[in-house]
């Protein structure tokens, strides 16, 4: 079942050009790498995918099961983009118990599991403000599974990771695509691309090329 397609999308943001006419397909049940050189429109593509901001032309088609009816975004997608603003004198947990109360679909517990889950303490006191960077991530991450979320739009998920929670994160992904989810990430670190992704597209002069590439895990 093709989850997302784009049909001749074309973005300039800022004045500039990022792609052109481009169209892709994204299937349930597999992992995507999107690459491309800073700058190149990554972040801004995924933003279009969600309904954060429309293409100048062109059609994101999001499958009927996940858009609401007259709903302008899709619904049961976990997404990292723009990293979640957090209250710095509230504890991790506390964040995500806020966040969670905007759809009212999970349990404190489930909060504490997924916390466990992505390599965090939920029990901490420690606020948010003192959190390391790696911290916050795994907080962005929480945040963006901890719905139980179908479709997860990931850009550059491994930020400030040690290499410990990278693995971590890895095999979590790979979970999730067993369990039918489809993934969507950006990185620039190419093993990751190589261990994780199905497919992989890369934008590079305003196209959007595809590559199969091989899954080694």
């Amino acid at each position: 079942m093709n989850i997302i397609e784009l049909v001749n999308v074309s973005k300039s943001y800022k004045g500039n050009l990022l792609f052109n006419q481009v169209n892709a397909t994204f299937e349930q049940g597999k992992i995507y790498g999107i690459t491309g050189a800073n700058g190149s429109g990554k972040s801004v593509l995924f933003k279009c995918i969600c309904g954060f901001i429309h293409p100048d032309q062109g059609e994101v088609k999001i499958h009927p099961n996940y858009m609401d009816n007259g709903g302008q975004f899709p619904r049961n997608f976990g997404i990292i983009i723009d990293r979640p603003g957090y209250m710095g004198n509230k504890t991790g947990f506390e964040n995500l118990q806020r966040w969670a109360e905007i759809q009212n679909k999970i349990t404190d517990q489930d909060i504490k599991d997924v916390m466990r889950l992505v390599g965090l303490d939920p029990d901490t006191k420690q606020k948010m403000r003192n959190y390391s960077l790696g911290m916050k991530q795994k907080i962005a991450i929480a945040q963006a599974i901890m719905e139980n979320q179908k479709v997860l739009l990931l850009d550059e998920p491994f930020n400030a990771l040690d290499s410990d929670s990278v693995d971590n994160i890895r095999q979590l992904l790979l979970r999730f695509r067993q369990e039918g989810k489809t993934v969507l990430l950006t990185s620039h670190n190419q093993e990751d691309i190589n261990l994780l992704c199905d497919e992989v597209y890369r934008i590079d002069n305003q196209k959007l090329s595809h590559v199969k590439s091989q899954v080694t895990v």
